[in-house]
């Protein structure tokens, strides 16, 4: 069976983003006050060749913890569908 995995990094919460900071800046520039307390992540998509999708997410779950996301400064979250 294939599966799509969606996976979403993110900053973790107390650490600062200065990316994000400097889109939020940016987009006062731009005329657009109202948008504040941007944060920027990655996306990643992938597809898993398993025999289930209990299968899916556990090699999901060890490509985030080992290669996706770096757990000291970032949260992952994902979701998986069958294709």
């Amino acid at each position: 069976m294939k599966f799509k995995a969606e996976i979403d990094v993110m900053p973790l919460d107390a650490l600062l983003d200065p990316q994000g900071k400097a889109v939020t800046g940016s987009m006062k520039n731009i005329g657009l006050e109202a948008i504040d307390g941007v944060r920027v992540g990655r996306h990643v998509r992938l597809f898993v060749e398993a025999d289930s999708s209990v299968v899916a997410e556990t090699m999901v779950e060890e490509a985030c913890k080992k290669l996706l996301a770096n757990q000291i400064m970032e949260s992952y979250s994902y979701q998986i569908e069958e294709v």
